[in-house]
């Protein structure tokens, strides 16, 4: 697991060109899949067909999005200097002194303007790149293009820090899964979408399409273990979390009971989450059609959004057996 989430990571993928991460999960799952397909707006679908005496379970899906935030050039300066928006929730406090490597494969280094004081956040719109030009002219960027930032993956004890955790730590749970997954009764439907952080526009598109019976969004949450942080019950290394409310969704009850019923059966740690920023892929699955039953599996996360996402590896092993428990056994929502 380690390895496979070292090594997602370190593929750029922002919101909109997930073309490269969405091959190497392709190369990863393929043997496992009974169909596999891409759609019209970029989801790798896979498909798992339910095995074993009983086959009469539910069409379940189950996302995790393949795109990580980024930004995208808008305007390059007379001096080579490249202005740039953002492609999903950068934070400006994070920012400055970033490093960025384009998809092209230029390099930048984030700066700001002359600010007041030096205490002070300035937003996006004051910030440029420096891509090492000195000209309009040898500037290796163009307006459009976009990039990621660029960050090493890091093991600090069973902590491990990298950008692009959210959602790659996902990415690779649901991957596990579709491997280690011996026989279900459902017809399952995991789902590597795109375009989630600019507003889960994959996961709507792919709901429409498969009409599952219950949906399952995997992703990461923030944490309240930090000093003066923000008041939360997720902590790190303490189990992943069952979302019961976020900023964007209610999760079904019934779903929620059903996932709490699994953990407390197989004895894994886990916590109940309210995040009050934020949403996931469950939101678009709870709204496809005339609605689905929907929740999420979390995975706490600290320093979200920034190029250094911190997991711990507890969590995510503990989230793997509990999907696997979720999978295996006939779903019953009450």
């Amino acid at each position: 697991m380690k390895s496979l989430i070292q090594k997602l990571v370190a593929i750029p993928g922002p919101s909109g060109y997930e073309n490269e991460i969405r091959e190497a999960v392709r190369a990863e799952i393929e043997a496992y899949a009974d169909e596999i397909r891409v759609d019209a707006l970029g989801n790798l679908i896979a498909r798992k067909a339910p095995s074993g005496a009983n086959s009469s379970g539910q069409r379940v899906m189950l996302s995790a999005h393949l795109d990580e935030i980024g930004i995208i050039a808008t305007h390059i300066d007379k001096n080579g200097f490249v202005r740039f928006s953002n492609l999903g929730g950068v934070f400006p406090r994070y920012t400055p002194a970033g490093r960025v490597r384009f998809l092209n494969g230029a390099a930048g280094v984030i700066d700001t303007e002359k600010i007041e004081s030096s205490f002070r956040v300035p937003p996006i719109n004051e910030m440029y790149i420096d891509v090492g030009a000195s000209s309009r002219a040898d500037c290796p960027v163009k307006v459009g293009d976009v990039a990621v930032f660029e960050r090493t993956f890091s093991e600090m004890g069973n902590r491990l820090v990298s950008k692009a955790m959210d959602d790659r730590i996902s990415v690779a749970i649901l991957i596990a899964a579709l491997k280690g997954l011996k026989a279900s009764p459902h017809d399952l439907y995991f789902v590597f979408s795109v375009q989630e952080e600019v507003g889960v526009r994959g996961a709507a598109t792919a709901a429409f399409g498969i009409e599952p019976d219950l949906g399952l969004a995997i992703d990461v949450t923030r944490t309240g273990d930090t000093p003066k942080g923000i008041t939360m019950e997720v902590s790190l290394g303490k189990g992943p979390a069952i979302k019961i409310k976020d900023s964007g969704m209610i999760a079904d009850p019934r779903v929620v009971n059903w996932m709490v019923n699994r953990a407390q059966a197989d004895k894994i740690p886990y916590q109940l989450e309210v995040l009050e920023r934020g949403s996931t892929d469950a939101r678009a699955i709870q709204l496809s059609r005339s609605g689905v039953p929907a929740g999420c599996l979390s995975i706490p996360c600290r320093y979200i959004h920034s190029p250094s996402e911190m997991i711990d590896l507890g969590d995510v092993e503990n989230a793997l057996h509990l999907l696997l428990g979720l999978l295996q056994n006939p779903i019953e929502l009450k």
